[in-house]
């Protein structure tokens, strides 16, 4: 279990997004955005993501490429225990460890069956198949952790790779993803939260080609400590066809560089629509 924190280094954040529904049209993700959305209002950034259908080869792909990185990888998607939810047989098999009932995870499982009883005016009873069936829900790989569901108590789960990577798996409900994958930024990555400023700092450059301005973006990137960016536009209602040209990275060398960058695209003779800062 990943325990020590450095509060020097911030890991690079990713996410996995796992479902045929998504590849297949039949529902849109919305769990990129969220997650970009939720990082970045903590001072952290996403590093990559990779949609995955449910297919056990890939997913097990996808799985052990993480465990053997360094980063912090979300994994949404397919935990439950219908037969098309490969993600905890998956992560056993990437990691090679034999899966195995949680004790926790069997108690919250069967404390969510007792509310619904409960709930419904029934008893509860722990051998009915459907009841029994439940508690694959809590089959994870051994020697994982409980990630807590705050929705309806069925737990997702986190497991560490020889590599250094950590997966954490959550539902595919966004209800119950997000805020899952909120505690666990908020209780074991806070350490890594807003440990510098940051800016983004962009012009529009009006009907301008990237192969005129790519040498200008390599001089600023050489000599500068920020990383260039690049968004080409060729219908935009207002500005048509243009570039947002931009740079990124703390305010004081984002500064520098921008100011370079204007010098730059002046002496070329570019034509510049609004400068637009985010941070």
């Amino acid at each position: 279990m990943n325990t020590t924190h450095n509060t020097s280094h911030v890991p690079a954040f990713g996410l996995i997004i796992i479902g045929d529904e998504i590849l297949s049209g039949k529902r849109a993700d919305k769990h990129l955005p969220k997650v970009i959305e939720l990082l970045s209002a903590r001072g952290l950034a996403l590093a990559w993501s990779r949609c995955v259908g449910d297919d056990r080869q890939r997913i097990t792909a996808a799985l052990h490429d993480a465990f053997a990185s360094a980063d912090v990888v979300f994994s949404c998607g397919g935990i439950g225990a219908t037969p098309d939810d490969h993600t905890r047989q998956c992560a056993a098999a990437a990691l090679g460890v034999e899966l195995a009932l949680h004790p926790q995870a069997k108690a919250l499982i069967e404390q969510r069956m007792r509310d619904v009883a409960a709930e419904q005016g029934q008893t509860f009873d722990p051998s009915r198949p459907d009841n029994v069936h439940r508690y694959n829900m809590g089959v994870f790989p051994v020697g994982a952790r409980i990630v807590e569901n705050p929705y309806n108590k069925i737990p997702g789960f986190s497991c560490d790779g020889p590599g250094g990577g950590t997966v954490h798996f959550v539902p595919g409900f966004p209800v119950m993803a997000w805020p899952m994958i909120e505690a666990v930024l908020d209780g074991q990555y806070r350490h890594c939260q807003h440990q510098s400023a940051w800016l983004e700092r962009s012009v529009v450059v009006l009907g301008a080609m990237e192969a005129a301005l790519t040498p200008l973006m390599e001089r600023i990137e050489a000599v500068h400590a920020v990383k260039v960016f690049s968004l080409p536009s060729v219908d935009h209602p207002t500005y048509g066809r243009h570039i947002e040209l931009g740079v990124k990275g703390a305010p004081q060398a984002v500064g520098l560089a921008f100011d370079d960058l204007l010098v730059g695209l002046h002496g070329v003779g570019a034509q510049l629509g609004p400068v637009m800062d985010r941070s």
